[in-house]
Parts: C-alpha cells; sequence; structure tokens
C-alpha cells in the first residue's frame, strides 16, 4: 500500500474535522432522524494483490504487484436501524490496474502481466456513530461486499501460455474503516477511509499444473485502501 495515500487520507479527515469546527450554527439539525436517505459517493483506490506462494516445481518462484491509483463512483441507500448504527448499502464501479512481475521468468515478454480492471462492486456496511458533537460526528464501519469483475477473462479458453492472465469473476470481500460526518447547510459530507480484502482466491489457474506463472500461487486476493467522498 502506498503511504501517501494513507497520510493524504488521514490529512483530508483531520482538515475536514477542523473546518466542521468552526461552524457554530447547528446545520441539518433533523438530518439524523431520518429512517431513510440517500446519495452518492466518489473517490481513489490503491489496490494491490496479497499473494502466498507454495511449494512447487518452479523453486526460485518470485512474484511482486505494482499498484496504481484507480477510481470509484456509486450510489448509497442509508437506512437508520437505532440512533448511533445504520445499514448502508453502497453499489458502485471501482477501476484500478496492476502490473504483476514473475521476477524467476527470464523472457521480457512472459515476465510481466498487466491487470486492468473494472468491478461491479456491491458493499452492505454496518455504521456505527458517536453521538453528534456541533456539525461533526465520527464514526467507524465494517461489512462485506460483492465484486463482479467485468475484466477477469474467466472464459477465455486462452491462458498464460497464449499472453492471457485470467482471473475469477465472483469474489467476496469484507471492509473495516473509519470516517466523519460532517453537516454543511444543504447536504451532509462523509470523507471516509477504508480497507478492502478478499476472502477468496481470484486466481485462475492456467490449464499447465506446472505453469511458470500460475503453479507458484497458493493464494491471491485482493486488498485495496478506499478513499471515499460521499453527499447525502
Amino acid at each position: 500500500m502506498s503511504k501517501k495515500v494513507f497520510f493524504l487520507s488521514f490529512y483530508l479527515l483531520i482538515s475536514a474535522t477542523a473546518l466542521a469546527q468552526r461552524d457554530r450554527v447547528e446545520n441539518l439539525p433533523t438530518f439524523d432522524k431520518r429512517k431513510l436517505h440517500y446519495g452518492f459517493y466518489l473517490g481513489v483506490n490503491q489496490n494491490d494483490f496479497k499473494l502466498n506462494l507454495r511449494n512447487s516445481n518452479i523453486s526460485n518462484a518470485n512474484i511482486t504487484v505494482e499498484p496504481s491509483l484507480g477510481f470509484n463512483v456509486g450510489l448509497i441507500a442509508d437506512l437508520r436501524l437505532h440512533e448511533n448504527l445504520n445499514l448502508r448499502f453502497e453499489p458502485g464501479l471501482v477501476t484500478n490496474s496492476k502490473n504483476i512481475y514473475f521476477n524467476h521468468i527470464d523472457t521480457a515478454q512472459d515476465s510481466v502481466r498487466e491487470i486492468g480492471s473494472t468491478y461491479l462492486h456491491v458493499p452492505v456496511i454496518l455504521k456505527f456513530s458517536t453521538d453528534r458533537y456541533k456539525n461533526i460526528r465520527p464514526y467507524v464501519l465494517a461489512g462485506v461486499s460483492y465484486d463482479y469483475n467485468f475484466s477477469s477473462n474467466e472464459e477465455n479458453q486462452d491462458d498464460n501460455s497464449a499472453g492471457q492472465f485470467r482471473m475469477q469473476s465472483h469474489n467476496f470481500m469484507y471492509e473495516v474503516g473509519m470516517g466523519i460526518d460532517i453537516y454543511l447547510n444543504f447536504f451532509k459530507f462523509s470523507p471516509s477511509i477504508r480497507g478492502v480484502f478478499a476472502f477468496n482466491n481470484e486466481i485462475k489457474y492456467d490449464d499447465n499444473p506446472n505453469s511458470q506463472w500460475t503453479a507458484p500461487v497458493n493464494f491471491m486476493g485482493s486488498r485495496g485502501i478506499f478513499l471515499n467522498f460521499a453527499f447525502e
């Protein structure tokens, strides 16, 4: 994970809190009494893979992942369960790309695979909020999500021997994070940072059980940092 992304996220959360505390008038005083409300979010992400290698015929296996910055966009449906507990449904699209380097392969064109992915990201989140203080309300969140990978190439008959890296289309994640609700004059603004981690192995193995690309991999699962800006 990039330290720059983490520190930028932390700085934005602190700055937003300081800005909200300047307001002496309580904005949107009845907002949290709504049983159901809607919104949308925009954000950025940085995803890579957690890799576990296994003993295989390729004894010198060495695989690394280089992530790049991606983008998130989606909708929000929020159901108030309790004064401090909300259930949220946040379907959206997530895009990102990664380079996977197979450092044990000498041939240049075979030693790297570029993975560009677009996901339908469907999380169900529990949001635990503190009591409101002036125009801010910190919270933590946790939940699970389903991801459909539009770019998985799972059904492609070609594998790495033909230059095609394949992944599973259907994946399941868990998410944890924190954020701050900031009550403005006309809407609520909520920056948050969360970690997203895969439950399942996302790699689709090559047809050759001794493939130099997939045989060394015991587990390959997404892990990422999401920085979201919600407008509700």
